[in-house]
């Protein structure tokens, strides 16, 4: 069972993503948010859920779908938005654009565009915390697409070898951009090719706050005690297309709409209505107060100045290090 206060917290997260989410939408409809844009509407709980577990200093990758991920390990609403727009005043200085946000001052590591290229990262972090000893863990977060790459059993099988203290988070969303699960993936469940690296796996439902919750409290404690990695996967679902203009061929509209009636943001607010711990005015003051903070973000963006082209070599090349003879 979630403790009540974090109930509260991971409710004002989900509300805050998807509040962002959908102003990054209007704003692209409308032309002021270039490049591509991938929503993660109707999969909020995974990232505000196993965040919430963590602290600045536990690290974590994600897929190019990763606002959500910037925002519930700690992130501002305005320089998110600010990086999605190639503003001066994103977290990347305008240069990573919404598939790139890194936030190193609260362990997150960067989305990364690249299909599986966010897991080894985080086993590199996961190694760097245990050869630290400080008893801090990596989580690297990717879609189902991912697990098919090699880079996803490469890091597998690392982790398991060095006993790293790091969590894989495979976010099954059915499809891999258009293709549908069943007809790229030889298993039903991605969490059954744990067996082969000698680690747990469990599939969970990604859309039920307290099964994550559980899943990730169990790994968590295992890789902090020394015992190594663990792999879940969250059976989830993208409201929208792979990116925003999908025409969306691909998909049943009778799947799409009994997916969101599992609405993971609705299946918190009753749970917590029904113990007492939430109140539908209490609900409505979050929702509004997460949509203002979205509208603040996208206002503050608009304003915000373009990067200067004569800094287009800054944070390029690392500082020279003396040689060491």
């Amino acid at each position: 069972m979630i403790p009540e206060k974090q109930q509260r917290h991971i409710l004002e997260t989900m509300l805050r993503i998807r509040a962002f989410e959908h102003k990054a939408l209007q704003l692209f409809e409308q032309n002021k948010l270039r490049g591509s844009c991938h929503l993660c509407v109707g999969q909020e709980a995974i990232a505000a859920v196993i965040c919430e577990l963590l602290d600045d200093e536990d690290y974590i990758t994600c897929s190019h779908r990763g606002h959500g991920y910037c925002i519930a390990k700690g992130g501002e609403l305005k320089p998110a938005m600010a990086e999605l727009m190639g503003k001066e005043t994103g977290y990347c200085k305008g240069r990573g654009g919404s598939m790139h946000i890194v936030n190193m001052a609260k362990g997150h590591l960067g989305a990364n565009a690249i299909v599986g290229g966010g897991i080894p990262i985080a086993v590199g972090g996961a190694l760097a915390c245990k050869l630290k000893n400080n008893g801090h863990v990596a989580v690297a977060f990717f879609g189902d697409g991912a697990s098919n790459q090699g880079t996803f059993h490469e890091s597998l099988n690392l982790a398991g070898v060095w006993k790293l203290p790091v969590v894989f988070v495979c976010e099954n969303n059915g499809f891999g951009i258009s293709v549908p699960f069943c007809q790229s993936t030889s298993v039903k469940d991605v969490s059954v090719r744990a067996s082969g690296y000698d680690m747990p796996g469990v599939t969970v439902d990604g859309n039920d706050p307290e099964a994550v919750y559980a899943a990730a409290a169990q790994a968590l404690e295992r890789a902090k005690a020394g015992l190594g990695p663990t792999l879940i996967e969250c059976k989830t679902y993208r409201w929208y297309g792979h990116w925003i203009g999908d025409p969306e061929i691909t998909r049943d509209k009778a799947v799409t709409k009994e997916w969101k009636e599992k609405c993971p943001i609705n299946r918190l607010k009753m749970q917590m209505i029904k113990t007492g711990n939430l109140s539908d005015k209490e609900f409505s003051e979050m929702e509004k107060a997460a949509k203002q903070e979205a509208d603040d973000a996208a206002e503050f963006s608009l304003n915000s100045p373009e990067p200067d082209p004569a800094t287009v070599m800054d944070d390029v090349f690392a500082d020279r290090v003396p040689a060491i003879i």
